[in-house]
């Protein structure tokens, strides 16, 4: 049935200058008729079949308009479907094939009929690899991929090859070659293979009969027609008498088929395929270009080089040059090509067409290079890309491909050292600093006379300290006049910002090199600040003993103090933020009376912060903003530490900035990722001296996270969010640019500082951690629940749409996480957990085993009510107690439970939500952690592992991960494993984007394979 308002087929044919017709054609159908396009409805299958009856082929005839291959991706207010799209690609293919000459003749293998067939290798298989893969399912309903899409391409190949050679004129064909160039002369005599005609350039320019990937004209001697007639079946021309001419003839003409004996056809069959295997074998070996400048020129050698030479395809370092193929010393490349001679004309003649000077090397009887002046060779080099990507081997000086650019760097000066600085001075981001503007070469300051020498030359390449270099005149001439305005003052602000311009974002005459400092500046902008500062002495009240890697993190902060900037301590979980912070607090109160700091944090770590304070600083003033009695009156007065939650910060946002806050301090800092919450917009409003924030997770799943971190710490200096999504988040997460995640370095590398466990340089008397998958099958009871909510989902989400179908999808994404851990939790029922579950299963087991050694385990779940199952399960079947840490859990409960296992004598075994009690919590007693279920994100999962590998631990840490085996769990550890390189690139993943899947990936995503029940 015809969509209600569907263009009929004269109305398209208009619009798309086409022709109206009809075609019968195989399409999934029930038995009333066509299943619809699946541009039409969002899962054209997901309707239940017993109402519709199953899905087969039939035919059917419908109305269609014949176009050109290429009109529809062009038209205006069309929007073509997946297979007209597919279509399309597959016909530009076909005509790009044809164009580069990638075709090959060959005889019908049943009858006496003459085609042309791509040729493929090189990149060109790849493509048809891509094509195959990407082909539409429409495509694929009755025969497999390579049965689709090579006879269509082959087809295609044939007919535009015979409408290009039709071009030509072919009236004559004994005077014509299949190419449409005048044969008298060289296709019926033969094209020598010393070269005495400039054959190999006119079979490349005529494409269709030219050398592709090795192979050469149906029009020459020396090709199929000289092989086949020294086996007596003709030696005619195309237009005599003989199999061969005939042959030819039908290559060319209208009409594919030609008459011959039978014996004859299939003698020239094989010899076709013959020669078609030794043109293969041709594609082996291809021609390649090595540009060598002067100075790599022997005694006397002033001009440029262009040496042709054959490469082996799949032993590139085999070179072999034109010199020796023309003297027919060539024996190494026999085991690859049997004529070089006749495959080096045919690949220069199609090289032409890319780069015209290689006519001039085309006149002579055996050419070998050319010589080139500057302007010469820089065209080349402009050539070059288009002859690789076109299958040629193309050699180039170094400095070339790894240019030292021609720009600008930026060198500003601060007064005095960094240690100096921290000792003495108080700066800040709006301190104007001096500058300077100069022209360099990589990184490298130009002189005077280097300058005077580039603006007076005339070519556009230049030698400039023993290397050449790329000058664009024009821009240069810009460059120069923009150093001529002479150097000044900016603020250290624009300095940071400079050093993160890439080359598009800056005003800027010339690409930003480098940008450099001096003295402060310069330790700022290296990002090694933390090594260069001398070591303040620990304060007075301190009681702790700073380990090295902890003091060099103290001076640091008290560096970027002085200067007014803000600071992201971002140590890994486990080496100390928290003994940092306070040792800040009292070396910078040690010698002065300061306002107070306010810290906000999540409200599972008030208690630690304060036992942590009571420790460490015991002299600090602490306060504990929180409850339904508390005030802001008076906060400013009486108190060192000032401690609340982001909750709470939100609600008293006002009455809070009231306060004239020394320093402001954010622990868990990821907790305001979201620039757009409540509570983020609440702590970025708060007005203090000085700005900090700790976090073990700069970044979790997406970079707007940093930026959200950093425009807290030190407000703008990332640009807006708008400016920072373009400029750095677009590139690094959706195009992996490697040079926007440099940049993005370079500017945050002053305010970051990140350590990790695992860095021996840091800490060596941390032992290892130990992680490990742990892989789980389901009972036959979770196998079937798990079907049944699966098809619950898809029985329902062709109705859905937007919000509704999000939600459906999250809340499938939930229940099949329950049914993963145990069919009681989906099922609410408060049955029996003994026996039913893989995981439980498997947890006792390792249980087990660490309680017979004496060992202590965390046991993380999402699930509240999944540890309410387990915690009286496991409590029964070992016979001790189990605790049991969750979001209802009170502060004093909390801080008891972890009193209680860390001694020596406490319970073994901790339950606790990854949400309260992932974060925050010293549990070094335990040596194995155990994730019962996945959170999908890693930075979460390594939080809550690291309550027990941090500094404190003496033993090794097993870290054990369920997931059950052909589930959805399986599908998404993969993922999560990719999603760990983002936040790699700057200094981890939730579940939102699985709801943008089609129906038909979340199929794949959700399907139970048959390895998922265990026996």
């Amino acid at each position: 049935m015809e969509h209600p308002f569907a263009a009929d087929g004269d109305t398209l044919a208009g619009l798309v200058g086409g022709t109206a017709g009809s075609l019968a054609v195989r399409l999934p159908s029930y038995a009333s008729g066509p299943v619809e396009s699946p541009e039409l409805v969002r899962d054209p299958l997901a309707k239940a079949p017993s109402r519709r009856g199953a899905v087969r082929l039939r035919s059917w005839l419908v109305a269609v308009v014949w176009v050109d291959g290429e009109v529809p991706a062009g038209l205006p207010d069309c929007r073509p479907g997946a297979s007209a799209k597919y279509l399309h690609d597959v016909v530009a293919f076909a005509k790009d094939l044809v164009e580069r000459g990638r075709v090959l003749p060959e005889v019908d293998s049943h009858r006496a009929r003459a085609r042309w067939r791509a040729a493929l290798s090189g990149v060109d298989a790849l493509r048809h690899a891509d094509l195959r893969a990407g082909m539409p399912s429409a495509f694929r309903a009755a025969e497999g991929a390579d049965d689709v899409l090579q006879p269509a391409l082959d087809s295609l190949v044939d007919t535009q090859v015979r409408r290009r050679l039709r071009g030509f004129g072919t009236d004559r064909t004994g005077e014509r070659g299949a190419g449409g160039q005048d044969t008298r002369g060289q296709g019926t005599t033969g094209q020598g293979a010393d070269g005495r005609d400039t054959a190999g350039r006119d079979t490349g320019e005529q494409g269709a009969n030219g050398r592709g990937t090795g192979e050469r004209g149906a029009n020459g001697r020396g090709t199929a027609e000289r092989d086949a007639g020294e086996q007596g079946t003709g030696r005619q021309s195309a237009g005599g008498r003989g199999t061969v001419g005939r042959w030819l003839a039908a290559l060319a003409g209208e009409v594919a088929d030609f008459e011959a004996d039978p014996a004859e056809v299939n003698q020239l069959r094989a010899k076709v395929v013959d020669w078609g295997a030794g043109e293969a074998r041709g594609n082996r070996v291809r021609t390649c270009f090595r540009l060598s400048s002067p100075e790599q020129g022997g005694p006397g050698d002033d001009g440029w080089r262009l040496e042709f030479l054959l490469q082996a395809v799949d032993e590139p370092s085999v070179l072999v040059t034109a010199q020796q193929v023309w003297r027919r010393q060539e024996a190494v490349l026999r085991r690859w090509v049997s004529r070089p001679q006749e495959v080096l004309l045919g690949d220069l003649g199609r090289a032409s067409r890319l780069y015209p000077a290689l006519d001039r090397a085309l006149t002579e009887r055996k050419p070998a290079g050319l010589v080139l002046d500057v302007d010469g060779a820089y065209e080349f080099l402009t050539h070059a890309s288009l002859l690789a990507q076109a299958g040629f081997g193309v050699l180039l000086p170094s400095w070339w491909r790894q240019p030292r650019q021609l720009g600008l760097t930026l060198t500003a000066a601060g007064r005095g050292t960094a240690g100096a600085v921290a000792k003495e001075s108080e700066l800040g981001l709006k301190v104007l600093v001096d500058y300077r503007w100069d022209l360099a070469l990589g990184d490298e300051r130009l002189t005077e006379a280097e300058l005077s020498a580039l603006a007076k030359a005339k070519t556009p390449l230049v030698r400039l300290r023993k290397q050449w270099v790329h000058v664009d005149r024009k821009r240069l001439a810009e460059g120069l006049a923009f150093l001529a305005r002479g150097g000044g003052q900016m603020s250290a602000a624009q300095v940071l910002l400079h050093s993160g311009f890439g080359p598009e974002d800056a005003d800027l005459p010339l690409p930003l090199n480098a940008v450099r400092g001096e003295g402060w500046l310069g330790d700022l902008l290296s990002g090694e600040v933390e090594h260069r500062l001398e070591p303040v002495e620990p304060p007075a009240g301190l009681t702790a003993t700073l380990r090295p890697y902890q003091l060099r993190g103290l001076s640091w902060l008290v560096f970027l103090d002085r200067l007014g900037l803000g600071a992201c301590l971002a140590d890994d979980m486990g080496l100390g933020k928290t003994v940092q912070l306070l040792a800040l607090e009292a070396y910078t109160r040690q010698h002065e009376t300061r306002p107070p700091t306010l810290l906000i944090c999540p409200m599972s770590v008030v208690g630690n912060w304060q036992r942590e304070a009571a420790r460490f600083t015991p002299g600090l003033r602490v306060h504990v903003h929180h409850g339904v009695e508390r005030s802001a009156v008076g906060l400013g007065q009486g108190h060192d530490l000032v401690i609340t939650t982001y909750a709470v910060a939100a609600r008293d946002v006002d009455a809070l900035a009231e306060v004239g806050w020394d320093r402001v301090v954010l622990d868990e800092a990821q907790n305001v990722k979201n620039s757009a919450t409540r509570q983020s917009r609440a702590v970025r409003a708060l007005p203090a001296r000085h700005r900090v924030a700790l976090t073990g997770t700069p970044v979790e799943n997406r970079l707007a996270e940093l930026w959200s971190i950093m425009d807290f710490v030190n407000p703008g200096v990332l640009g807006t969010v708008n400016t920072f999504r373009a400029r750095f988040a677009v590139p690094v997460e959706r195009h992996h640019d490697e040079d926007a995640a440099v940049r993005l370095r370079r500017i945050t590398r002053p305010f970051v500082l990140r350590r990790l466990k695992t860095d021996p340089r840091i800490i060596t008397d941390l032992p290892d951690k130990i992680e490990v998958k742990q892989l789980c099958t389901l009972t036959a009871e979770q196998a079937s629940l798990y079907q049944a909510v699966i098809d619950d989902m898809f029985a329902r989400i062709a109705e859905a749409e937007g919000i509704k179908r999000k939600g459906l999808v999250l809340a499938t994404m939930s229940r099949l996480k329950q049914v993963c851990n145990h069919p009681a939790q989906l099922l609410g029922d408060g049955s029996r957990v003994a026996g039913r579950s893989g995981k439980v299963a498997r947890l006792e087991e390792i249980l087990d085993e660490a309680l017979a050694d004496g060992d202590k385990a965390l046991c993380f779940t999402q699930f509240t009510e999944f540890g309410g199952l387990v915690v009286p399960h496991l409590a029964a079947r070992f016979d001790t107690e189990v605790l049991f840490l969750h979001g209802g859990t009170s502060k004093k409960a909390r801080d008891e439970m972890v009193r209680r296992f860390q001694s020596d004598d406490g319970p073994s075994i901790f339950v606790l939500s990854l949400k309260a009690g992932g974060t925050g919590l010293n549990l070094t007693a335990a040596n194995h952690v155990i994730h019962l279920d996945r959170w999908w994100n890693p930075a979460v999962e390594d939080q809550a592992t690291d309550r027990a590998f941090r500094i404190g631990q003496r033993n090794h840490v097993q870290v054990r991960k369920f997931v059950c085996v052909g589930t959805v769990e399986e599908r998404i550890d993969r993922m999560i494993e990719e999603k760990r390189g983002l936040a790699q690139l700057v200094v981890g993943a939730g579940e939102d984007w699985l709801t943008e899947l089609s129906t038909g990936e979340l199929r794949d995503l959700f399907a139970l394979s048959g390895e998922a029940v265990g026996e």
